[in-house]
């Protein structure tokens, strides 16, 4: 029962190959067994595939299904539609245009498996991809609110400066009257005299535009920490927003691109193995002489073709008897007399009616 599948695989005529022998139903049962399992491995490298992209098990070996279908169907056919010629050239051109679809189908099959085969290293690559994108994202977004907050920085600097420069005001005034009444400096006057009071006014004076500077820098300080906080979470939501992306990023682009980023050798020998198993049923037909399947089944195409080409001659030359038959029939009976009065009398006939037809039609014109 297995053999028999496995030839319905291979595409060869099951009847024909009944009558051949044992060891020709095994090539052919080989042959289909290859195609087989070429079709087993594109529905799983599909399914794999698909469920990096769908991220649902049921979608994935659904489409894998029809994958693997379309990939044995393509491979029946390149197999059952190789012909052994009398010439290895004429076959192995005949092969080629099937030998190139079978490499693509190869590498389309082959490249999902290397992907399961070498995810624990894909994984790694995407996560240092991860990470840069992250950074990346980070200063991005950081540089989008650079501006403002910036601005906001110097603000509350500059308001910042302005109370420590009045302070240093301040404090050289306080030091200057107190200097004054120990008469250290200024009159050099031990006591609160005239000059004293004066310079103990201007700090008095100074002193009380500090606290109104105070005051009022310090709102307006305020007032800038609490919309540079506000940046501050808008930048940190924003960054918040956006990494799920980054971490969804591992689809099967993404994992193609970084299987590239892997040492290419052992991929490359997968590839090899995948286009060894495509192609080996073309190949093996190409290398195997010309079997006691194949005669058989050029026996019965060359006796179609014959049957085909001797129905062909049959017709043409049965219309060329025909046509001459009836050329010689006419020329005999142009001459007739009585066929000539009768022709004569209808053409009469025709004319007088189309004449009839014409006055009527023009009465009726006139009348409307």
């Amino acid at each position: 029962m297995l053999k028999r599948f496995f030839i319905l695989c291979s595409g060869a005529d099951k009847n024909l190959l009944e009558g051949c022998s044992e060891g020709e139903q095994t090539k052919y049962a080989g042959i289909g067994a290859t195609v087989f399992f070429t079709a087993v491995m594109a529905f799983i490298a599909a399914s794999y595939a698909l469920f990096t992209v769908f991220d649902n098990i049921y979608y994935a070996s659904f489409f894998g299904f029809i994958w693997g279908l379309l990939i044995f169907n393509l491979d029946r056919f390149i197999v059952s539609t190789i012909r052994k010629r009398d010439r290895i050239g004429s076959e192995f051109l005949q092969a080629t245009p099937r030998i190139i679809l079978a490499m693509i189908i190869a590498i389309v099959i082959s490249k999902p498996l290397e992907i399961k085969i070498f995810e624990k290293e894909i994984n790694t690559v995407l996560l240092k991809e991860k990470n840069d994108l992250a950074l990346a994202n980070k200063k991005q977004v950081a540089n989008y609110f650079k501006t403002d907050l910036d601005k906001n920085k110097a603000e509350i600097d500059s308001l910042k400066s302005d109370m420590i420069k009045k302070e240093k005001e301040v404090n050289a005034l306080y030091s200057t009257y107190i200097t004054e009444a120990e008469g250290t400096s200024g009159t050099k006057k031990l006591g609160k005299g005239p000059v004293y009071k004066e310079k103990r006014q201007k700090h008095d004076a100074s002193l009380k535009a500090l606290d109104t500077l105070q005051k009022n820098n310090l709102a307006k300080i305020a007032v800038l920490e609490k919309k540079s906080k506000t940046l501050q979470a808008d930048l940190d939501k924003k960054v918040t927003e956006t990494q799920p992306i980054i971490d969804s990023f591992d689809g099967l682009m993404a994992r193609i691109n970084a299987l590239g980023k892997l040492p290419w050798l052992p991929s490359f020998f997968i590839m090899l193995l995948f286009l060894a198993i495509e192609t080996s049923p073309i190949i093996a037909k190409l290398l195997s002489p010309k079997g006691e399947y194949d005669f058989k089944l050029e026996d019965n195409e060359t006796a179609l073709k014959t049957h085909i080409e001797q129905n062909n001659y049959q017709r043409n030359l049965q219309k060329q008897t025909d046509a001459s038959i009836y050329d010689k029939i006419y020329a005999d009976i142009k001459d007739e007399k009585d066929l000539y009065e009768y022709k004569k009398k209808g053409a009469v006939d025709l004319l007088k009616l189309q004449s009839d037809y014409y006055v009527e039609k023009q009465k009726g014109v006139m009348e409307s």
